[in-house]
């Protein structure tokens, strides 16, 4: 096929930069100058008419808005030359590649401005490369009469996942692997029996769009929009996303330009601190968002639109803790689904372990999950096999939401273990040893659109997933008796440091003279009594002090009560019990508190709510020991192998 053909020619030329630049770095040329041969290809047929178009109207106002439909695509270019009139003149090759490149329309023109284009020309100058790589690149065909948009987008991918394996310390950070990718979409794309049929991509001429907050390289759009062409050919998908690496930005950008999408959709900046679609929704949100890595540098902008604006803004439920961000990305992903009564939406997001379970009650975390699953928004959550990405090798997994859910699955959380479905790389890439075949991908996607229980599949009902948090607490009981050692402590406080040391010695002398006793106010008044028989003036705090240091808890003493007669808790005893929301907490209380505690009490005004999945728990599976005459053998045949070892080594 064509894409092949061109796809390993233009992989080729990169040997042409062995020794100037690193394998990791070909990217860099290589990927600019096949976007440039393409829109080259593509300004091909009308560029005559545009440049008499520009020379008649450089001076008049809105040309972005008069050229393109001149060009007849969504950019055009002014300069006089293509990439064959280049090859032409080699004295002036640089020069007149800038010029041509500047020639751009500003949408496409930000494309090499991102990839350093000046630089890796005068790179390439330098190394008496520049007209080699230029005449290369001059004679492929990529005309779209011979390489359409899909052929096209399939060498630009494999182009990119090329160099991205060529560079595994970061391949992680911008690309996903595509297995990965796959099973996401696929799983976005299933569509359940009791589906709303308006929510269809088998409807004739459906349009539907697809977003990626942290796009990467594009990987995960336009394996998107691949899978809706060949499952969904009678739809169509309108790709949006935004990028902060600049330089996979680029790659994402020249992705849309080469397929034909609309190269604004592709937006740059953070989109934590910059929301790039604002205001949009979508029908499908999908991406691999940085996990386990912090969020401080947005946490002003991030901490401000939660304040201000709460359940409007993106961020209303909560905010995670500092050190891992993931959970805003989901937050951003649920604000940008297309809301119901439009059609609905669907996101389809990787995080790793970490928000399934950390953050008790009244914590940022729980608070998010507490949001996406009482408004029945997550639809499932897949547990992903590890060692799978390029530069991690823990657990993963991919949740899916859906704000309409058909009524099969309303109310109902599904986990579906896929954790032993990989088979082993022929060659590692970088921390990723593993892949998940065709079958695997088809087979963990059965498990999901089936929604049965089964033991890698579980189906629960919401709730299942909440509990109260309630406080035990348990009375101060406390006993006071004094040993030297506690008079030493108590008189080194620091509310006794304004004594004298006479005071001092006089106060040592009467507390060890003091009984003890298991009624607060008596010894009190000991203690008073003690200090006034040393003449010492003892002030509130260091009372208090001295309290402190000689009391001890005992069981057996009576409870101390504050000034309105209500016990005091004994904050070291102070415990607290996680009660499923689906049991009553009185029941529970009964059950199991009261016959272990003799003297407690619920302070239920503490009580909070909290979600969590322990997804590990409800797929554990009880592997029994092996049997110690099994292990004796063992260690007895051992113990034979060495010593006729050493015997072989003492005989030498």
């Amino acid at each position: 096929m064509a894409e092949n053909n061109n796809g390993a020619f233009i992989w080729s030329i990169a040997n042409l930069l062995r020794g100037v630049y690193k394998q990791a770095d070909y990217g860099k040329v290589i990927l600019p100058f096949t976007v440039l041969r393409r829109l080259d290809a593509l300004l091909e047929p009308t560029k005559n008419d545009v440049l008499d178009t520009f020379e008649r109207r450089k001076n008049q106002p809105g040309l972005d808005h008069i050229l393109p439909p001149v060009s007849k695509q969504a950019f055009y270019n002014t300069s006089k030359f293509t990439l064959a009139m280049l090859a032409g003149d080699p004295a002036n090759l640089k020069a007149n590649l800038l010029n041509y490149v500047e020639g751009f329309s500003p949408n496409v023109r930000d494309i090499f401005e991102r990839y350093a284009f000046p630089a890796q020309l005068s790179t390439l100058e330098e190394n008496d490369l520049l007209y080699l790589v230029l005449q290369k690149f001059a004679a492929i065909d990529l005309h779209p009469d011979r390489v359409s948009n899909t052929e096209m987008g399939l060498i630009f991918e494999e182009l990119i996942r090329k160099f991205a394996e060529a560079s595994n310390e970061t391949a992680g950070e911008h690309f996903t692997p595509r297995e990965v990718v796959r099973l996401i979409v696929s799983l976005l794309f299933t569509e359940h029996p009791d589906d709303d049929p308006k929510r269809s991509l088998t409807v004739p001429g459906a349009v539907r769009t697809v977003y990626d907050p942290a796009a990467g390289t594009g990987g995960m759009l336009s394996v998107a929009d691949d899978y809706a062409r060949e499952h969904f050919p009678q739809a169509s998908l309108t790709l949006m996303g935004q990028e902060l690496n600049a330089e996979s930005f680029a790659i994402a950008k020249a992705d849309m330009v080469i397929k034909g999408q609309t190269v604004e959709n592709m937006v740059w900046g953070d989109t934590l601190t910059g929301d790039g679609h604002i205001g949009k929704t979508f029908d499908f949100g999908l991406s691999n968002p940085p996990f386990g890595v912090e969020w401080k540098k947005q946490q002003s902008f991030v901490t401000k639109e939660f304040k201000e604006h709460g359940f409007d803004g993106r961020f209303g439920p909560g905010l995670p803790r500092v050190s891992d961000g993931s959970l805003l990305f989901l937050m951003h992903l649920v604000k940008k689904m297309r809301p119901k009564r439009d059609g609905g939406g669907r996101v389809g997001i990787v995080l790793n372990g970490s928000p399934l379970f950390t953050g008790g009650a009244g914590s940022g975390e729980s608070a998010i999950r507490q949001y996406v699953i009482e408004n029945d928004l997550v639809d499932a959550i897949i547990a992903l096999p590890t060692d799978i990405f390029y530069n991690t090798g823990i657990a993963t997994y991919v949740w899916i939401l859906d704000n309409d859910k058909p009524a099969s699955r309303k109310g109902t959380i599904q986990l579906v273990d896929a954790t032993d479905q990989w088979v082993k790389m022929r060659k590692s890439l970088g921390s990723k040893r593993r892949q998940m075949s065709a079958e695997q991908i088809a087979h963990i996607v059965n498990l999901y659109g089936s929604h049965e229980q089964s033991d890698a599949s579980k189906i629960f009902n919401n709730i299942d997933f909440g509990y109260s948090t309630i406080t035990v607490e348990r009375p101060l009981q406390l006993a006071w008796a004094i040993t030297p050692d506690a008079v030493e402590l108590a008189l080194s406080a620091k509310p006794l440091a304004k004594l004298t040391n006479a005071e001092l010695t006089s106060l040592r002398v009467e507390l060890v003279e003091t009984s003890p006793t298991t009624d607060m106010k008596a010894f009190t008044k000991r203690i008073k009594d003690a200090a006034a028989r040393a003449n010492v003036a003892l002030a509130a705090p260091q009372l208090k002090s001295l309290l402190d240091v000689f009391s001890q808890r005992d069981a057996t003493a009576p409870v101390i009560m504050d000034s309105k007669g209500n016990a005091i808790p004994d904050t070291d005893l102070r415990d607290t019990e996680n009660v499923p929301l689906i049991e009553d907490i009185d029941a529970y209380v009964a059950r199991e508190i009261a016959p272990h505690v003799s003297q407690f009490w619920v302070d239920r005004s503490k009580d909070r709510i909290g979600y969590e999945i322990p997804f590990t728990r409800h797929f554990y599976k009880y592997v029994a020991p092996r049997a110690l005459e099994d292990i004796d053998a063992d260690l007895n045949k051992l113990v034979r192998e060495i010593t006729v070892l050493l015997a072989e080594v003492e005989s030498a």
